[in-house]
């Protein structure tokens, strides 16, 4: 689907670093603190940058999805959190 996210992937180490730079991002907005914090599968969305929707999981039978935005590359500018929805777990879909 054009505009659209991708299919759901397993998580690659790129998209590890983008959750590892977006962790204090969370853990400010959600006024919690993250021993565990994993990405597991991710979409992606084109747009004047990329959305990503990543599935993390922050505890053994919790998870979280972070909807994250990374601006493109000649802005310099790192990823950013947009928004998150808690209390998932790894069998919901990502929305």
């Amino acid at each position: 689907m054009v505009g659209g996210y991708s299919e759901a992937q397993p998580a690659t180490p790129e998209i590890q670093r983008i959750v590892d730079e977006v962790k204090p991002q969370f853990e400010n907005q959600a006024n919690r603190k993250c021993d565990v914090f994993k990405a597991t599968e991710y979409q992606t969305q084109v747009v004047a940058g990329t959305n990503y929707c990543i599935k993390v999981q922050v505890s053994d039978v919790e998870y979280v999805h972070l909807k994250v935005f990374q601006s493109l590359p000649y802005e310099n500018q790192g990823p950013s959190l947009v928004s998150f929805q808690t209390g998932k777990t790894r069998d919901d879909p990502l929305t």
